[in-house]
């Protein structure tokens, strides 16, 4: 019997924020077959690490069966935090070559965990350029973003 080959998913992750920290937002799209996936949300008070590591983590939540995936990131942060620090960190207790903490290790580790239920290859796009799905989570995390905004206003 051969094997059902994994879906093939395509996304492009997204951050903002207002300040740094300040409030934030996160934006997802997803492309599988002819079918799309738009996802955003937002934190009062966040950082764009924060944000651009969340909409990593909400992307993968979002899958409800293994895929292969092409993730699309434009931070570098994101993109070498999972591809080449990760490893250290965990081998290293969560703590850095020179033995501080990791930042955002809650997301870091959440988002280890994730990575383990799909097969994904990692990539970085400049931001704010040409690329179109980069453009889109862009849209979406600002959106994510301007929601944080007015709730905070609406506080006020």
């Amino acid at each position: 019997m051969t094997k059902k080959p994994h879906k093939k998913v395509t996304i492009y992750t997204d951050g903002a924020c207002s300040g740094n920290p300040g409030p934030g937002g996160w934006g997802v799209y997803m492309i599988y077959e002819q079918h799309e996936k738009r996802l955003y949300g937002s934190e009062a008070d966040t950082t764009n690490n924060r944000m651009e590591l969340t909409a990593a983590i909400e992307a993968l939540k979002a899958l409800n069966t293994r895929c292969d995936i092409d993730l699309y990131t434009d931070s570098v942060y994101v993109k070498d935090g999972i591809t080449a620090w990760i490893e250290n960190w965990i081998k290293n207790n969560w703590r850095t070559s020179n033995k501080n903490l990791v930042k955002n290790v809650d997301l870091w580790q959440d988002l280890h965990n994730l990575t383990a239920d799909h097969d994904i290859t990692w990539h970085w796009v400049k931001g704010h350029s040409t690329n179109i799905g980069n453009n889109i989570a862009d849209e979406l995390a600002v959106l994510g973003r301007d929601k944080a905004v007015e709730k905070i206003n609406c506080r006020s």
